[in-house]
């Protein structure tokens, strides 16, 4: 019994002494960051309401949801009639606060290449680069001037330029202030004197980019607006239909609740490939 027990320590011994080789410690993963809070996180700083928590958003989506469900059960009393008042309850909050990120974009957009032109006056004018960004907030339109207000405070507080142009990139949340931001760095990093050349050439460039992109906004949109009109029409003939009682009792029927949900899910296909085919895609963060 003895010798065994020994064998057992020694064998125990000699896999523990063997374990740093056999079985090395991996680094822990850092976690990432949720990426579903951190896309609506984004898209509320984009729309202007960065002080939203993206958790209170998404109960305030669910209860709309349920509410949604709710109402039109209770009224109709066919439930696959909830279930669609239900998704396009809960997706309503989220398509009014993409729709004002973008016309926030849409209108920064077509300011940015005046804030660059003020920049390089103030850096020719013999300004720190620091005083010329924050002079932005006194002349940027108001979509802008949030985020050049805490780049002010964020300067002031911590005395750190680099520190001032994160906040400055995280309050704006904005594909076109990530370029100017990092131009910026790289110019004071770098200590290259080009820097008003640079952004000269990039207010250019951007100034081009508005533009065509306001002209095929402006042709395409046509597409949007009926792809929104071949979207709502038939629902609404479907919910007048369905306030009859006799039609009611249909729908509320196993093959009017498949019919409902097959149609329903055509209609979001279908919605979804005409925005893709009328609507330009939105230029990606690539420096967040």
């Amino acid at each position: 019994m003895i010798p065994a027990a020994l064998g057992l320590l020694l064998g125990a011994g000699a896999v523990l002494a063997a374990s740093p080789w056999l079985w090395p410690r991996r680094e822990q993963a850092v976690p990432r960051p949720d990426r579903l809070a951190a896309a609506v996180s984004d898209r509320l700083v984009q729309a202007g309401l960065g002080r939203v928590q993206p958790s209170a958003f998404l109960a305030l989506s669910v209860l709309l949801a349920l509410a949604a469900a709710a109402a039109a059960v209770g009224l109709i009393g066919v439930p696959a009639l909830g279930l669609v008042a239900a998704a396009a309850a809960g997706v309503l909050p989220w398509m009014l606060v993409v729709s004002r990120a973008r016309r926030r974009r849409r209108a920064a957009r077509a300011a940015w290449p005046d804030l660059v032109d003020h920049l390089v006056a103030g850096l020719r004018a013999g300004l720190p680069l620091g005083e010329a960004v924050g002079a932005l907030a006194q002349l940027g339109p108001a979509e802008l001037r949030g985020g050049f207000e805490a780049f002010e405070r964020g300067l002031r507080s911590r005395g750190t330029l680099a520190a001032a142009l994160d906040e400055l990139k995280e309050a704006m949340a904005d594909p076109v202030a990530d370029r100017v931001v990092e131009t910026l760095r790289v110019a004071r990093e770098v200590g290259g004197t080009e820097l008003p050349g640079v952004l000269r050439g990039l207010s250019s460039a951007l100034r081009q980019e508005a533009a065509a992109r306001s002209e095929a906004e402006a042709r395409q949109s046509w597409v949007v607006a009926a792809a929104r009109l071949g979207v709502v029409a038939p629902w609404i003939v479907l919910v007048v239909l369905a306030s009859r009682p006799e039609a009611a009792g249909v729908y509320a029927s196993p093959g009017g609740t498949l019919l409902i949900l097959v149609g329903f899910a055509v209609t979001v296909l279908a919605y979804r490939l005409m925005l893709a085919v009328g609507r330009l895609p939105e230029e990606r963060r690539w420096f967040a």
